[in-house]
């Protein structure tokens, strides 16, 4: 099992809670406090479980400056009104910053009985296959 130190532990909660959140926010036809209450949530969340350092390192690499304006300023647009334009950004910026963990999160994902199975279907297994064997989604 792996241990946590309480920082972390923290981090996860308010990554869980961030989640929620935007998830809340989202199915209440994009309430802006809700957004923005996950947010700040999600990104505190994702600075206590890594760190600080690792966290500015993560984000602020040279050949992810795309991904993260993206996402940081589909948060920023959420914060000052606008959130559905906002969400739009913060997805599109995701799916930029951890593009390059979906191939091994398929392989994962296609290990697990239940789950391998619906991957295998055939409207879905080109798209999974596409997603999975290659590192660029863009």
């Amino acid at each position: 099992m792996i241990s946590l130190t309480d920082s972390q532990k923290i981090g996860m909660g308010l990554t869980g809670f961030g989640v929620f959140f935007l998830l809340f926010g989202m199915v209440l036809f994009f309430d802006k406090a809700l957004l923005a209450i996950g947010n700040i949530f999600f990104v505190a969340g994702l600075s206590f479980v890594i760190g600080l350092e690792r966290t500015f390192r993560f984000f602020f690499q040279r050949h992810k400056a795309k991904a993260t304006s993206f996402f940081l300023g589909g948060v920023f647009v959420v914060l000052i009104g606008w959130p559905i334009i906002g969400v739009i950004l913060e997805i599109y910026g995701f799916f930029l910053l951890f593009r390059g963990f979906f191939p091994v999160a398929v392989g994962f994902i296609r290990r697990i009985p239940v789950l391998g199975y619906l991957l295998s279907l055939p409207g879905i297994s080109s798209l999974v296959a596409q997603v999975g064997e290659s590192n660029t989604m863009v």
